[in-house]
């Protein structure tokens, strides 16, 4: 599909939600079918490798640059964003993934698991108010805001050819 007809689908699927936000696809080409990694603008990384991401999610990274702690978000069991972080970035079913955290947080390797939400919306209101927060979203579920930005992995956005969390 040529790129100008995905920007004007993209921009024809803009929905409002609750406070009438404007919430458009974030980068031309995003089906929705991508998930964007959504951190707080205070973060100072515009860009990690898959590997380093998935550092981030299994706890093994949790400060980002300058001490600021990792706070991550994640999607409650059944949602589409979850079981693609699940497969792609852990490697692991729902079962293993909360015995890894029971584990991990037995151990004192950290002091709790990720913080589960209930929509994408909740997800991204939290990364927004909290330092250091990161989120999985539907990419066209990503709200423009000051608050937030969507981070690049593997130097590419949701939407381009090749992204990894499809």
């Amino acid at each position: 599909m040529p790129r100008g007809l995905r920007i004007l689908l993209c921009l024809a699927t803009a929905v409002v939600v609750a406070r009438g936000t404007l919430v458009p696809c974030r980068a031309a080409g995003a089906t929705g079918s991508d998930i964007a990694v959504v951190v707080n603008s205070e973060v100072k990384e515009d860009n990690l490798p898959l590997a380093a991401l998935r550092k981030v999610v299994l706890g093994d990274r949790q400060f980002w640059s300058g001490s600021q702690r990792v706070t991550l978000i994640i999607r409650a069991p059944e949602a589409r964003e979850r079981a693609v972080v699940l497969k792609k970035l852990y490697q692991m079913d729902d079962a293993q993934f909360r015995q890894y955290w029971i584990a991990k947080v037995f151990r004192a390797e950290i002091a709790s698991g990720p913080k589960t939400v209930t929509s994408n919306e909740v997800a991204t209101e939290l990364v927004s108010s909290l330092s250091g927060a990161i989120a999985f979203v539907d990419s066209a579920q990503v709200p423009r805001s000051a608050k937030l930005k969507v981070l690049k992995v593997d130097s590419l956005m949701p939407g381009e050819k090749g992204y990894p969390l499809r």
